[in-house]
């Protein structure tokens, strides 16, 4: 069982380091610097989808902030309906 991290900020510009520090007790941890915007789009949220592919059953997802996850609720539904 492992507890697989996953941090996001919306631009280039800003920084990862605050949500990696909350998450580095994590086993793994997957990163991303992209809009949320463009979350429909096909392979758009890459590193979402790699992380989501990685977790098996018994893993915990963690995020620091829900507004991290897809913005759009069938989206989220789509995303994580295979986890449940």
């Amino acid at each position: 069982m492992a507890l697989v991290g996953y941090a996001r900020v919306s631009s280039v510009g800003q920084s990862l380091a605050v949500q990696l520090d909350k998450l580095k007790h994590c086993d793994k941890i997957y990163e991303e610097k992209k809009s949320g915007a463009a979350a429909g789009a096909p392979g758009a949220r890459s590193r979402l989808e790699a992380c989501l592919e990685y977790v098996r059953e018994g893993d915990t997802l963690v995020v620091t902030r829900i507004n991290l996850l897809p913005p759009f609720p069938i989206l989220l539904i789509s995303d994580f309906r295979p986890l449940v």
